[in-house]
C-alpha cells in the first residue's frame, strides 16, 4: 500500500532526525487528515438525498403491493446504507450529544422493535430479559443506536437460524446491558482489535458497527468490551457476550414522558388544500408531490425566490422548505412568507441540524423541524396531515392590563433573577416551584417555565406552560440548551427557550424581544 506523502515527509523527518520538518510534517498530516475526514463526511451528506428518495419510493409503492420478496429487500439494503453513513458520520464527529435522565429499558426495547423490522432479523429469535426498569443518565436515541449495533453485529455473527439475547441487569448499583450471541464466536486474530474502525470478523460486516457502540459507550461514561460467556448462565452457554456497564446514577430528575407510537394518525384533508415545497433537489420535490398530491395542490420551487413568487401569485396553507437552498435560506425565505402573510405556516427541513438554527426555527414560530433523510416518509405525511388540517393555536398577545407572568422555576437565584427581568419589562413574577394542577382563574400575561421542573419534567413542562398560559406566550427555562430540547419546545408552540446563566440584564433584553414588550424606561 503506498503511504500516503504528508505521512511519508513525516518519517523521512524523523529518521532524518530534523525535528522542524518533522514538526511541519505532522501539522501538515493532520490537516490533510482532517480535510479527508470533512469530505468524506459531506460526500456522505450528498449520498443522502438519493437514497432519501430510494426509500421513500420504496415505502410508499410498499403500501400499494405490500413488503414482499424484492422489495422488502430492497427496502433493508437502503435502511444498511442509511446505517453506513449514520455510523461514520457518528465516528467523524467530536460533538457531544444532549443527555438527561432516562429509562434503558425503553430504548433497549425500542431498538429491538427496529430490529425485528429488518427482514434479515426474521432467522434469529430474540430474547430480552429486563426484570425490572433502569435509569440511566444518557441520550435515548443513541442508546437505541448502541443497541441496535450490538444486535446487528450479534445476528451477522450468526450464519444461519440462530439465537441473539438482550439481558438487562445491575452490577453493584450500575446499570448493565449484555448482549449474547450463538455464533462462531470472535477470532483470536480479531479480538484485540475489535472496536478499531474497519475490523470485523464478518464477510457482511462493514467494521464500523462496533467502533461506532464504543464512541457511544464512551460518550455516556460506560464501558463496553467482550467478556467471558460464563457471566450468564444459559445453558448451552453462549459464544459471545457483549458487556456495557453504565457508572451507578445519581439523584436525576424524571424522564419525560414518551410520545404514543401507536396513536391513530389524523384523516387526509377533507379539501383541497395548497401545499408549497422548496428543495434544490428535484427527487425531493418529487417525493413530496407524490406523497400529497392525492390530498392536496402540491406547488414546487427549486429555490427560495421561486418559492416567492408562488405566494406572491396567491396564499398557501404550508410551505416546507429545505434550510440550505442556494440565494436566500429556507429560514429568509420564512421569515419574507410572513412578511406576506403573518399567518403562513412553515415546516424546514435540514440534513444540518444545529442548535442555533433550530433556536431561529423557534422563534419565528415554524411548525416543525424534520431531519433528513426521514426515517419513515409515511410519518413525514402524517406531520404534513396535521399541519395542513388541524388549526394553529393563536398565541394572545400581552394584555395591557395584566402585568402578572407566572414562573414556574424551583431555583431560588434563577426566580429571583427573572423576576428582576421581568421587572425591567414592567411585569409582575408569580414564583411557582411546584407545578399547579389547575389554570389560575385570571390568565397570565405571559409563563416562564424550567425544563427541569420537578414534578414535570421536558415535555410535561412545555404541555404544564401551555395549560396555564391559557393562549399566553410561554418561554423555556434552561440550565443547559440543547437541540433537542428546542426542537421539543418549538413542536409544543414556545417563544423561545433561554439559558438561566444569563444576568437579570440579559434576561430583560432576551424577554423583551421574545414577549414583544418594550424595557421599562
Amino acid at each position: 500500500m503506498d503511504i500516503p506523502v504528508p505521512l511519508a515527509h513525516l518519517l523521512q523527518a524523523l529518521e532524518a532526525g530534523d525535528l522542524p520538518a518533522a514538526k511541519a510534517a505532522a501539522a501538515e498530516l493532520q490537516r490533510t487528515s482532517a480535510g479527508s475526514t470533512q469530505l468524506a463526511a459531506e460526500v456522505l451528506h450528498e449520498l443522502r438525498q438519493p437514497l432519501l428518495g430510494v426509500k421513500a419510493y420504496t415505502q410508499m409503492l410498499s403500501e400499494e403491493i405490500g413488503t414482499r420478496g424484492p422489495l422488502r429487500q430492497m427496502l433493508a439494503q437502503v435502511e444498511r446504507m442509511e446505517q453506513i453513513i449514520s455510523d461514520f458520520t457518528r465516528l467523524a464527529s467530536e460533538r457531544p450529544a444532549p443527555q438527561q435522565a432516562v429509562s434503558l429499558v425503553t430504548h433497549v426495547q425500542a431498538a429491538a422493535r427496529a430490529f425485528g423490522l429488518n427482514p434479515d432479523s426474521a432467522r434469529v429469535t430474540l430474547q430480552v430479559e429486563a426484570p425490572e426498569d433502569l435509569t440511566v443518565q444518557g441520550n435515548g436515541r443513541l442508546l437505541e443506536q448502541l443497541t441496535l449495533n450490538l444486535l446487528n453485529n450479534a445476528r451477522d455473527a450468526v450464519s444461519g437460524p440462530g439465537r441473539v439475547k438482550v439481558v438487562l441487569a445491575r452490577e453493584g448499583t450500575s446499570p448493565v446491558m449484555y448482549v449474547a450471541d450463538w455464533g462462531p464466536g470472535v477470532s483470536e486474530s480479531v479480538r484485540h482489535r475489535l472496536f478499531e474502525p474497519y475490523v470485523t470478523g464478518n464477510k457482511r460486516g462493514t467494521g464500523l458497527g462496533l467502533a461506532v457502540c464504543r464512541r457511544i459507550a464512551q460518550e455516556h461514561h460506560a464501558r463496553l468490551e467482550l467478556v467471558p460467556s460464563s457471566v450468564l448462565v444459559d445453558q448451552p452457554a453462549p459464544t459471545t457476550v457483549f458487556r456495557v456497564l453504565f457508572p451507578a446514577p445519581g439523584a436525576v430528575p424524571g424522564a419525560s414522558a414518551s410520545p404514543n407510537p401507536g396513536a391513530a394518525s389524523p384523516a387526509p384533508a377533507p379539501a383541497r388544500r395548497r401545499l408549497l415545497v422548496v428543495d434544490d433537489e428535484e427527487i425531493i420535490r418529487s417525493v413530496f408531490k407524490d406523497l400529497m398530491g392525492r390530498e392536496c395542490e402540491v406547488l414546487e420551487a427549486a429555490t427560495a425566490e421561486e418559492g416567492l413568487e408562488q405566494l406572491k401569485r396567491g396564499p398557501v396553507d404550508l410551505i416546507v422548505t429545505d434550510k440550505n437552498l442556494p440565494g436566500l435560506s429556507g429560514l429568509e425565505l420564512a421569515q419574507q412568507a410572513r412578511r406576506l402573510d403573518p399567518s403562513s405556516r412553515v415546516i424546514l427541513m435540514t440534513g444540518y441540524p444545529s442548535l442555533v438554527t433550530a433556536q431561529q426555527a423557534l422563534e419565528l414560530g415554524l411548525l416543525d423541524y424534520l431531519l433528513k433523510p426521514f426515517d419513515d416518509i409515511r410519518e413525514v405525511r402524517t406531520k404534513l396531515r396535521e399541519a395542513l388540517t388541524q388549526a394553529v393555536p393563536t398565541r394572545r398577545a400581552l394584555p395591557g392590563a395584566s402585568r402578572r407572568v407566572d414562573v414556574l422555576e424551583e431555583n431560588p437565584a434563577s426566580a429571583h433573577r427573572l423576576a428582576e427581568a421581568l421587572a425591567l419589562l414592567g411585569l409582575e413574577a408569580r414564583v411557582l416551584t411546584d407545578a399547579p394542577t389547575e389554570p389560575a382563574a385570571e390568565p397570565p400575561a405571559a409563563v416562564v417555565v424550567s425544563w427541569e421542573l420537578p414534578g414535570a419534567y421536558g415535555r410535561q413542562a412545555l404541555e404544564l406552560a401551555r395549560k396555564l398560559g391559557q393562549g399566553a406566550p410561554f418561554v423555556v427555562l434552561a440550565g443547559y440548551l440543547s437541540q433537542d430540547m428546542v426542537l421539543e419546545a418549538l413542536r409544543a408552540g414556545a417563544s423561545g427557550c433561554l439559558s438561566r446563566d444569563m444576568d437579570a440584564r440579559e434576561l430583560g433584553h432576551e424577554l423583551s424581544r421574545l414577549l414583544g414588550r418594550p424595557l421599562a424606561a
